[in-house]
Formats: structure tokens, sequence, C-alpha cells
């Protein structure tokens, strides 16, 4: 028995996804569903897959899953998708919208330039709330991987991640490494992977090996996480422009409890239906 699924493809700064409107339509996806849709030979293609649902409790409910099928907390860049999806659907005539995600309530804005802006929440820097395994809270921790010690940073923007520092973010060994320190067992629900070339004090380039998605063009929270370490540990100043390989974004954090602000650009793609069997 098969049904039709339509969906809108999109993109932020490259990250891009397949967006699936679950108030109109009937949705059941299991995990080997959405990799089959996410394989970009014989399906649709995409890093996540974001589902909007009805709320209880907000404007609208967002749920994001990888393109392996594993469901996650939050995706800044996904989150601005989320956004332009329920505007360009005619879903909502607010610019400012309130949508429940895995992490909590968050508040995306659709700007008068076109940009959105997404708060994305506090940064956490207490192990287990990452989790990582680790005796006490610092700036930076050693991880030995494969006989080899690689000085990281981790924080949660709502998922896990492991920020590091590099010389040139072209020759950074992102999938070999990346992949290793994704499965690294301190950190027992893997770990989004940042690999950061600090230009200067507001401009960085920064390349993610996402969890279950492996490297993207674009990683939103992995941008968050990366300007908010970099600001910890006194080498950057908010805020920030974040250069990744598919586009620009803009982050500022002032410090301490302050909530991680997010611009950047959502683009629709193309809209389309797919048989599901």
């Amino acid at each position: 028995m098969t049904h039709t699924l339509r969906f809108t493809k999109m993109q932020g700064a490259g990250n891009d996804f397949m967006v699936v409107d679950g108030i109109h339509q009937s949705v059941h996806l299991t995990p080997n569903k959405i990799q089959q849709l996410a394989n970009r030979q014989f399906g649709v293609g995409f890093d996540q897959l974001l589902l909007v649902e009805r709320s209880p409790v907000a404007d609208f409910k967002y749920r994001i899953f990888n393109a392996d099928g594993s469901e996650v907390a939050q995706c800044g860049n996904g989150a601005r998708c989320f956004v332009r999806f329920v505007t360009d659907q005619q879903l909502t005539q607010k610019r400012e919208i309130k949508v429940e995600t895995a992490s909590g309530i968050i508040t995306p804005k659709l700007e008068e330039n076109g940009l959105v802006t997404v708060d994305m929440g506090s940064p956490h820097f207490d192990p287990k709330d990452i989790p990582f395994l680790v005796d006490a809270v610092a700036n930076s921790y050693q991880l030995e991987i494969a006989e080899q010690t690689y000085e990281i940073s981790a924080v949660s923007m709502g998922n896990p991640h492991a920020v590091q520092i590099v010389e040139d973010i072209e020759t950074a060994p992102v999938v070999s490494l990346g992949s290793k320190i994704e499965h690294h067992p301190r950190f027992p629900q893997r770990v989004n992977a940042g690999f950061m070339q600090i230009i200067d004090q507001h401009h960085i380039k920064l390349r993610v090996f996402e969890r279950g998605s492996g490297e993207t063009l674009a990683c939103g929270t992995g941008a968050c996480a990366a300007v908010v370490v970099g600001i910890q540990l006194g080498r950057l100043q908010s805020p920030v422009k974040v250069f990744a390989r598919g586009g620009e974004l803009t982050i500022a954090w002032d410090g301490n409890d302050a909530p991680v602000m997010m611009t950047g650009p959502a683009v629709s793609v193309f809209t389309g239906e797919i048989e599901l069997t």
C-alpha cells in the first residue's frame, strides 16, 4: 500500500532539509524510511528532515530527524527554515513564532530583510547537561583518540558539541577525526564535532561533522557553539560572523546565561511529492 507525502526542500547556508507538514497530512516515518528519503541518489536527499506538528504549548511543534533516522533536539539552520516554511505555507501570519522543540521553546523571528533570527537559548557548559563524561567543568579538555591528544571545548546548545581550534580549516581532518570524536565513549549520546579557524575577534571559519549526518555545509548550533567557546576562551568578541562552506551566519552572545542569537538565510528550493510504500 502506498501513500503520497508532500514536502518542501529547503536550505539554510547550504545545510539542506526536507520539510514536511504534519498538520495537514498524515505522516508515519520510520528510521529506515527516513534513511531512504535522505539518500541523495535514490531519495530526496537532505541533512535533516523537519516535521511540523501542532503544539499544545506553542504556535507549532518542530521535530528534527538526522539522515540516519535518529531524532535530535535542536537544529539552528533548521529552525530558520522552519519559520520560512510556516510563513510561505501561510500556516501563520506572525513574524515572531513560538516553537516547541525537544529542548524547549524557541522564538525565531522573520526579519524585514528576509533573514531569520533565532533565539537559541543559553549555552550549557555543565558536563552532565551535554552529556560529557568528565569530573569537573573546564574551558577546555584533553581528548585521547588513537594514542593522540586533542584539545577540545564542550558545550550544549540543546545538542552536544565538541569544538576545537585549528590553524587551517581547509586541511583539518574533519571527516576522519570528526567521526572518531562523534563516537568517542566520553560522549554517551555522541557529539557534533566542530573545527574552528579564527580569522580575528569578529570572524571565524567553521566546518562541522554532525552526528548522524556527517559533514554538512553549515551547522547552526555548531556555529553558536563555536562562537560561545571562542568568547569563553577570550579569543572572540560578540557579534561574530561565521563563514561556513554553504554561507554566512551571524552569532551574538553577551555571556553568562544570556541567550545566543543567530541570524542567517532560509531558502525554499523546491516543493514535491513522493510515493511511500
